[in-house]
């Protein structure tokens, strides 16, 4: 078929409406059917082919792995890619890069004011502790600012989604104190990947691409009149570091991991030898003329 053949037939799809319908959601879906359309034709994509790919879309979400496919062909770092370039033509660079949130977030972890500990004690691994201020892009520390931390265990399940796992093992939302301190206590992360078995690995099978990703820890960070970070910061030292499947990895978000040790642990209660991470959050005050930075989508509540 052309293009002036596809062209007809799409005709004909949209002039079956009977009512207006949404205008936006018309625009992008007819967008989208005919980019397919338009790629079968060029492509000779046979019936099977089509209908194994929708099988799998189907198997994908009966399992929840759609969230992995998303960050995993890349389209969640190319929407933070969008971000960024919108702020930049707004005059907004610099301070935190943002990165993926990922699908593995879960709303109502417990709050503390300034510090808190992730871990139940249970979990191998060395000691880390985190720490550093939340500051405006003037530098000035924002007191108050809410600080959402989560994690994978040492197996690189997280909590929640793993059963095993004491409710919100390794999540805290964290008040920063009047100069803007947070920190917190967990365990060093370790690296992981997506099921071995799951659809996601099945796809990157066929693209000839891994399902790795480097030891890494979540945050949102927000305060009340500032634009809503969404970030990652990576464990350095990881083998994958720079060769992470989801594509999540930033210049600016590979802090130093320091060893410390002795009266240095006291402050959170650590005794011994402990990683120590010192980590500084910007966030940019909310302007009218960008798209928001506070992201709508289908989140775990527990």
């Amino acid at each position: 078929m052309n293009r002036q053949a596809i062209d007809a037939l799409l005709n004909k799809i949209n002039d079956s409406a009977t009512s207006e319908g949404n205008p936006r959601t018309k625009e992008i879906v007819n967008r989208i059917v005919r980019d397919l359309f338009c790629t079968i034709e060029e492509l000779d994509v046979q019936p099977d082919e089509f209908w194994t790919a929708l099988n799998y879309l189907g198997d994908a979400g009966k399992s929840g792995e759609l969230g992995l496919l998303a960050a995993g062909l890349g389209f969640e770092h190319f929407l933070d890619l969008r971000l960024d370039e919108a702020e930049a033509k707004a005059g907004i660079e610099g301070g935190t890069p943002r990165t993926i949130e990922g699908p593995l977030y879960v709303t109502g972890a417990p709050v503390s004011d300034g510090h808190a500990r992730l871990d139940d004690g249970t979990d191998p691994g060395q000691t880390l502790v985190m720490r550093g201020r939340v500051v405006g892009e003037d530098g000035k520390p924002l007191a108050n600012a809410l600080v959402e931390v989560w994690h994978a265990n040492h197996l690189g399940n997280y909590s929640y989604f793993d059963k095993s796992q004491p409710a919100f093992n390794l999540r805290r939302s964290i008040r920063t104190d009047a100069s803007g301190n947070y920190s917190f206590r967990s365990v060093v992360p370790v690296g992981y990947s997506v099921p071995p078995q799951g659809q996601t690995q099945l796809l990157l099978d066929q693209l000839g691409r891994h399902g790795h990703r480097p030891a890494h820890i979540h945050f949102f960070v927000s305060a009340p009149g500032f634009r809503k970070l969404t970030t990652q910061i990576n464990i350095d030292g990881d083998p994958y570091l720079w060769d992470d499947f989801a594509f999540a990895t930033r210049d600016g978000l590979v802090p130093a991991v320091k060893q410390a040790e002795g009266a240095q642990g006291k402050p959170y209660g650590v005794e011994g030898n402990f990683a120590l991470i010192d980590f500084d959050f910007t966030l940019f005050k909310e302007r009218d003329n960008l798209p928001g930075a506070e992201v709508e989508r289908l989140r775990a509540e527990a």
